[in-house]
């Protein structure tokens, strides 16, 4: 196949190009940096450095978009917001606009979403039929799918990747808490009790292949494991997979205060599954918090 990706130099992006590169795609990747892309991903693939240098994607047989700014790591000011928002909606409608003028559109779009469509769901289970909450995350992803979904027609089948935490040590927030729990600093966040929605990332860039391989794929996926775990849990793992202990507790007003808004990120319940990949039969390497852990800890 000839694919063509968006957010190639990040951390799902750079190991899904691992991955295709080793299956003898070809693959050009969009990088307003092209030099710097080529020091990370190599000189085998090819670059394109705008999308406006584009007057279609006649002659690609898969789109994969996977560029959005992180949502995590800063308050969410209006500003900030609305970085967020054009970081996904104006790729992801560009892409939407090239598919509908070419002559022979690609096959499959692949989008990005994030399971923060959902909103924070308590201890409810979330399959992709669920209702979503009515926060700011729900509408950035709404919109987000909705430029991508203008995209589908009987030339081309548009799959949405409703994305969870992914785990890796090449980044993402895993790497993040490492450091205070080797120093035995690990604490549970809030009450411990909400739930946390995780894949790792061999999984993630595994599915994205599942998904470009099978033609009669299409729709919204839920990108996480089956066995989502609460916050607690996870902090216990992760402890024990570092022997070392979990004895603190940082209670949710500190987190609210220091994250504003964003602290639905660490405070908010989502207990999501996969059903449409089950479903599909798709199988997991990492199937539980234990294995997932053990493995990236253990690289």
């Amino acid at each position: 196949m000839r694919i063509f990706i968006t957010g190639g130099t990040g951390l799902v992006g750079s190991r899904l190009i691992e991955t295709l590169a080793l299956q003898g795609h070809d693959i050009t990747v969009l990088s307003r940096d092209v030099e710097k892309a080529k020091l990370k991903l190599g000189d085998k693939i090819e670059y394109c450095a705008s999308l406006n240098t584009l007057q279609s994607l006649d002659g690609y047989d898969a789109i994969i978009n996977l560029a959005g700014e992180s949502i995590g790591g800063k308050r969410w000011t209006d500003q900030q917001k609305e970085r967020l928002s054009k970081s996904r909606w104006k790729i992801t409608e560009k892409l939407t606009q090239l598919i509908k003028v070419s002559e022979n559109p690609p096959e499959v779009y692949i989008s990005g979403s994030a399971i923060g469509y959902y909103g924070a769901q308590s201890d409810n289970i979330i399959t992709e039929d669920s209702v979503p909450y009515d926060e700011f995350t729900y509408h950035l992803c709404r919109k987000w799918e909705d430029y991508a979904f203008a995209a589908q027609s009987e030339q081309t089948r548009v799959c949405i990747l409703r994305t969870s935490v992914v785990l890796s040590l090449n980044g993402g927030m895993l790497p993040k808490l490492l450091l205070p729990f080797r120093l035995g600093l690990g604490s549970v966040m809030g009450t411990g009790k909400q739930y946390f929605s995780w894949v790792h990332l061999e999984d993630m860039a595994n599915i994205i292949v599942f998904l470009l391989n099978h033609n009669d794929t299409k729709g919204v996926f839920n990108i996480a494991s089956p066995n989502p775990v609460t916050n607690r849990q996870f902090s216990k793992v992760l402890a024990k997979q570092l022997n070392r202990p979990c004895f603190f507790r940082i209670p949710s007003f500190a987190i609210s205060l220091l994250m504003g808004e964003a602290s639905v990120l660490i405070l908010g319940s989502q207990r999501v599954v996969p059903r449409h990949l089950i479903k599909l039969g798709y199988k997991f390497q990492f199937e539980t918090i234990d294995d997932a852990l053990n493995d990236i800890l253990r690289k």
